[in-house]
């Protein structure tokens, strides 16, 4: 192989804990999620790696190194052999665990300057995909997720209700919306129960399915009162941690 010294260097961050991230790089069925159908790996030193684009082009490789859930490095090249031809360049990612997940650290390195920068909008395309693909398999949940927080709006008991919100919501959660400014899971607890005093039997529903971005979550809902009939609606938008748990709510009326 000749001497690689021309690099595309990116770096993210992935809200997944490290051991969730590293299984997309750990086995076929992880790795043909994040690349495309028919994509496998060999998660082993000497293993062979196969990348089936959408395109129907196929890139080959071989592990030269994993170390999990830390490391991986493998051989790239197209099995066309242009622009570069199988074991022609080297790619290393590297999983850095953060307070917020995860850090990617991605180097691809090549022997000429040319094919680097062929190469350096395709990484920042497919590392964003990857991203992409972890959030929504690691938040699959995310409707069981809201309709558990809406739930929570019509415990009466204080404290099963905080027990409630502690398995959905993070201790520094934070609310808002027309009638709120609210930090912290125990204000937040408080806060629904005197809308509860003051506004009886109002019961706040998810209404479609949720959508979802990034850990970002796009909710509609409606408001019925206990004649069943529609108070009011809107919209709102919650932000996931690595673990899974709602950090902030911030909720527009329609």
């Amino acid at each position: 192989m000749s001497e690689l010294t021309h690099l595309v260097e990116r770096t993210l961050v992935i809200q997944a804990p490290r051991n969730v991230v590293f299984r997309y790089f750990a086995d076929s069925a992880h790795w043909a999620a994040w690349w495309g159908a028919g994509s496998t790996i060999d998660a082993r030193p000497g293993g062979r790696v196969l990348i089936r684009y959408p395109n129907g082009v196929q890139v080959l490789g071989e592990v030269t190194e994993i170390v999990e859930p830390e490391r991986i490095a493998f051989t790239y090249g197209y099995e066309s052999g242009k622009p570069i031809p199988p074991g022609s360049s080297q790619v290393t990612i590297r999983l850095e665990a953060v307070e917020d997940g995860t850090r990617l650290h991605l180097t691809h390195a090549f022997a000429e300057a040319g094919v680097r920068d062929q190469h350096v909008a395709g990484w920042r395309f497919q590392l964003s995909v990857f991203a992409n693909r972890v959030a929504n398999d690691i938040h699959a949940g995310a409707a069981d997720l809201v309709d558990a927080w809406f739930g929570s709006w019509v415990i009466s008991d204080g404290a099963e209700r905080l027990r409630s919100l502690s398995e959905i919501a993070s201790l520094g959660i934070r609310f808002r919306d027309r009638y709120a400014c609210i930090d912290g899971r125990d204000e937040l607890n408080d806060h629904i129960g005197a809308a509860l005093q003051f506004m009886p039997g109002l019961r706040l529903e998810r209404k479609g399915a949720v959508r979802h971005c990034q850990n970002t979550l796009l909710v509609d809902w409606v408001a019925t009162g206990p004649d069943g009939e529609e108070h009011m609606s809107g919209v709102s938008v919650l932000a996931l941690d690595a673990q899974g748990k709602i950090v902030s709510v911030t909720g527009f009326l329609k």
